[in-house]
């Protein structure tokens, strides 16, 4: 499956280097946007959600690497939430060679 990757910016500046086993996050992520940390949480949740059954629907097995990438997204947003007005950018999205989606 081609896998990629979508580089955030959490509010405080960190970025994070975030791991998709499909490319379904292009779908719901664009390179550049910003997103409420709710919106970017839950759009996380249906992308890899989607990536985790596609991987199941070829191999006969949910991708753990999808499932452990959202309980990281789930817990690093924790952080943010009494932060008001609190946004995530998507930086870029890339394949597993670093090319630019």
């Amino acid at each position: 499956m081609p896998e990629t990757y979508f580089h955030v910016r959490w509010p405080d500046g960190e970025t994070q280097r975030c791991y998709s086993p499909s490319t379904v996050v292009e779908d719901y992520f664009t390179a550049g946007d910003e997103y409420e940390l709710a919106d970017f949480v839950e759009r996380s949740r249906t992308a890899l959600g989607i990536a985790g059954e596609r991987v199941k629907e070829k191999f006969g097995f949910y991708c753990t690497g999808a499932s452990d990438q959202l309980a990281q997204i789930e817990r690093t947003a924790a952080a943010y939430r009494t932060l008001s007005g609190a946004k995530v950018t998507v930086e870029s999205l890339t394949g597993a060679d670093g090319s630019l989606r």
